[in-house]
């Protein structure tokens, strides 16, 4: 019996319909820094601790005691002047911080939000262009990592 139309399923979700909002101070959101060429990094894991219990020696317990989340990795061609460069050059500059929170949000092909990660108190910790050659006709490319304390799924 097919789902009523209310209850189909989403069409499979292709990964380069994406957006990253950047929200300084928490709160205001950055409309000029959305468009990135690729994020990496969306990965949370489980930390363990290995539990012996007393006269067994066959097995071992694993105990959940945190998580770890992987930096966020953002690409996106070289812009000059935008508030996140502004911010990454407090970071390089004045080694000033002031987190923010992240939206990463993938959209339909109907350009309609269909999930999304938020980071929270993410601050940049590694900056990086491409490299410049005389040679190639291309883009330069900026990469930004980013390290947070949490990451929470968003199910629209």
């Amino acid at each position: 019996m097919p789902f009523p139309p209310e209850l189909t399923l989403e069409r499979d979700l292709l990964g380069f319909r994406f957006g990253v909002f950047f929200f300084a101070g928490g709160l205001v959101p950055n409309p000029l820094d959305i468009r990135f060429k690729r994020v990496g990094g969306l990965t949370a894991t489980v930390k363990t601790k290995d539990y012996h219990e007393g006269g067994q020696s066959m097995f071992t317990q694993k105990l959940p005691v945190g998580i770890d989340y992987t930096n966020l990795v953002l690409e996106r061609g070289l812009v000059v002047g935008s508030p996140l460069h502004l911010e990454i050059s407090r970071v390089l500059e004045d080694f000033q911080f002031r987190p923010s929170n992240v939206l990463i949000t993938l959209f339909n092909e109907d350009s309609l939000p269909v999930t999304a990660w938020l980071v929270t108190k993410a601050i940049p910790v590694k900056w990086s262009t491409s490299d410049l050659d005389a040679g190639q006709k291309s883009l330069v490319i900026e990469t930004l990592e980013l390290t947070y304390a949490r990451m929470q799924v968003m199910r629209i």
